[in-house]
């Protein structure tokens, strides 16, 4: 249950993206559960709800801005990024990317939505534009928050930019539900949670054609239903009734990071031969560990293939771009006894 003062930031930080957000009408469709209702959390004053929160903060970096900080932050942050895209390189479709990790609890997730951005910019040259949005104690001032609210935000301002032949790619990545929901953590900071119909819809109040939709979590494979339509093409790291495997505290890289965007994608620049070689590395360690096939799943959808093809047409691609784990966090708080 959250404190008084989360719930206040909460609020606080509704209105201000509000305001920021005027065309956001749509509200989460799901109860997360990491969000307590309001009235429960305006009471609360037992011991039990001050330990919760101290284990909460315990994440949070002592020299660092402030929970409400962060909040009032982001639409400065995030319009920043916006800015920092770079020119629209003109006669042929652009690529942009969004990578996305949505728990601030392990590096391994901050890890591969920075090494992807960094990956796409070297490798596939001036077409290609990658935005972070990330929880982690480490980035908190560097880069906008991962959630639903800065992902929307960013959309829109991807939909002023980009033309009707380019193409959207979305790069998610964190712990995933059996039913089919991801994990978007940054405590004390109330974050929504994002099922795969939530996705589905944010992506539709958009007007891209053509996309590129990447889940690597835990049952992505269930993300794959509501995102099959034309013009999409849709990776996962695990079928829907499956785990995926690699993330956790002591790791750099999930398998499928490490397969897709590190190893296959620094070979080629097709998507689908890269998730083809994706898959049997994966199906190797596998087996190595003794560990369930996770079994990565992909959608193809009327179109993309060719306008894929004329993205990469006129690319050569620059030289495998190395994998280096982001910087540690500074020091947590202490919590409290």
């Amino acid at each position: 249950m959250r404190t008084a003062l989360t719930a206040l930031l909460a609020f606080a930080a509704g209105v201000l993206l509000m305001q920021w957000l005027p065309g956001h009408t749509t509200s989460p469709s799901i109860v997360p559960t990491t969000v307590a209702a309001a009235s429960s959390v305006a009471t609360a004053g037992s011991a039990a709800d001050d330990g919760e929160d101290s284990e909460g903060d315990a994440n949070w970096p002592q020299q660092g801005p402030t929970p409400e900080q962060v909040l009032y932050s982001q639409p400065k942050m995030l319009q920043d990024e916006l800015t920092k895209l770079g020119p629209r390189v003109p006669g042929k479709p652009n690529l942009y990317l969004i990578t996305f990790a949505g728990d601030g609890s392990q590096d391994v997730f901050r890890n591969e939505a920075e090494y992807a951005a960094r990956m796409f910019r070297e490798r596939f040259g001036p077409s290609t534009h990658a935005l972070v949005l990330e929880n982690n104690p480490a980035s908190l001032s560097t880069h906008p928050l991962a959630g639903w609210n800065n992902l929307e935000a960013a959309l829109a301002g991807l939909s002023k930019v980009m033309q009707p032949d380019d193409i959207l790619m979305l790069y998610v990545t964190s712990h995933g539900s059996d039913d089919h929901e991801l994990l978007v953590d940054m405590d004390p900071l109330p974050l929504d949670q994002i099922g795969a119909q939530d996705l589905a819809e944010i992506l539709k109040e958009h007007p891209f054609k053509w996309k590129v939709v990447v889940v690597n979590a835990c049952y992505s494979g269930g993300f794959i239903p509501p995102l099959a339509t034309a013009g999409t093409l849709v990776l996962t790291a695990a079928r829907t009734d499956r785990s995926s495997f690699g993330c956790g505290s002591e790791s750099d890289l999930t398998y499928f990071g490490h397969a897709w965007l590190v190893d296959a994608l620094n070979r080629t620049d097709n998507f689908l031969d890269a998730f083809g070689q994706a898959k049997a590395e994966i199906a190797l360690w596998e087996q190595r560990d003794k560990l369930t096939p996770s079994e990565p799943q992909s959608y193809v959808g009327d179109g993309i293939e060719a306008q894929l093809d004329a993205w990469r047409k006129g690319i050569v691609p620059g030289p495998a771009v190395r994998f280096m784990p982001a910087p540690p966090a500074p020091a947590a708080t202490t919590a409290s006894p």
